[in-house]
């Protein structure tokens, strides 16, 4: 079943939290980041509140580069102080399925050194009710990444036909009662189309027959709005198409999910890159002719004990990494 980054965190009052990397240490160990990397390249995908970028650049040598990646404004203002502090770090507001253009324009093709991928949406996003992600926290219903591109969650709800909300709750919220919810939301917004949060997440819950103890049953509904307008599957899925090509031999991706749906797609892709083409079985081909391009680095990695104590919030985030060969 999903497991959405901050699942469950929002039956809890929000003062209870604050912005913690998931993973940090571990994540920019799998990179390989180290001082003595002369002029090493390195991506963050997802700066958010530039944790990982931070223990990036205390590792990296001098002479290193890193470039974040992110179309969260509110990121972005974070990002360019950073930016002012440290001459090696430069931000690039985008989506991260654009990394082979940016990649391009910046003139690394095929020379980074590693790629981070840290999913989901983050702790300021989710606390901040005028964001429109929390259905604890009433706000107007927007849910974008970018506010500034694509429609808002309200738009989605309000136009969208029935059997494609019931599909979309069912593929991205793997929520069963996505008909039941889905009919729902049609019925309500005849009469008095959705603007905020709390409203949306009202109806979803007096439409919900089976309450999860320790559960909003609103959790997978705004999950599935929130990647369908945000296109997250699809971007995630770009970018790691095209990371192949703009890692260098030896490269590393290291990507951190929070939920079944982007593991699922990274451990596909990952596994797929490192046993290469599919051979019919009695054929005498070597390993090598094989077309592999990628070799796994390690097991999946999950937070440890006292990482969830510390931040409840990273229980279901699971980190994966690869080489490129």
């Amino acid at each position: 079943m999903s497991e959405d980054k901050n699942k469950n965190a929002e039956d809890k009052p929000s003062a209870q939290y604050k912005h913690i990397t998931v993973l940090l240490n571990e994540a920019v160990q799998q990179m390989g980041v180290a001082d003595d990397k002369e002029a090493a390249i390195y991506i963050d995908c997802t700066f958010g509140r530039g944790g990982h970028s931070r223990l990036i650049l205390d590792k990296a040598n001098a002479k290193s580069r890193l470039i974040g990646i992110d179309k969260d404004e509110r990121a972005i203002e974070t990002a360019n102080e950073l930016t002012a502090q440290d001459s090696r770090f430069s931000i690039v507001k985008s989506s991260f399925a654009e990394i082979k253009n940016i990649s391009i324009e910046q003139g690394f093709l095929g020379l980074v050194d590693a790629v981070l991928m840290d999913l989901g949406v983050s702790s300021p996003q989710l606390d901040e009710a005028d964001r429109g992600f929390s259905f604890m926290n009433d706000g107007p219903l927007d849910m974008r990444m970018d506010v500034d591109s694509g429609i808002s969650a309200a738009q989605w709800v309000n136009e969208t036909d029935e059997n494609t909300m019931m599909h979309t709750f069912f593929d991205y919220g793997e929520e069963k009662f996505s008909r039941r919810i889905a009919k729902a939301i049609c019925e309500h917004r005849e009469n008095n189309p959705f603007t905020r949060t709390k409203e949306l997440a009202d109806v979803v819950k007096a439409a919900h027959p089976n309450w999860q103890k320790g559960k909003h049953p609103a959790t997978r509904i705004f999950q599935a709005i929130r990647i369908k307008i945000n296109q997250e599957l699809d971007d995630l899925e770009q970018a790691l198409k095209d990371v192949l090509v703009v890692l260098k031999p030896g490269g590393r991706l290291v990507v951190i999910s929070f939920h079944s749906l982007e593991d699922r797609i990274v451990k596909r892709f990952m596994r797929k890159q490192s046993k290469g083409d599919d051979i019919p079985r009695g054929l005498p081909i070597m390993d090598v002719d094989r077309n592999q391009t990628m070799k796994l680095q390690g097991k999946a990695v999950k937070p440890s004990k006292d990482e969830v104590d510390e931040n409840p919030r990273s229980r279901s985030a699971i980190m994966r990494a690869a080489v490129k060969l």
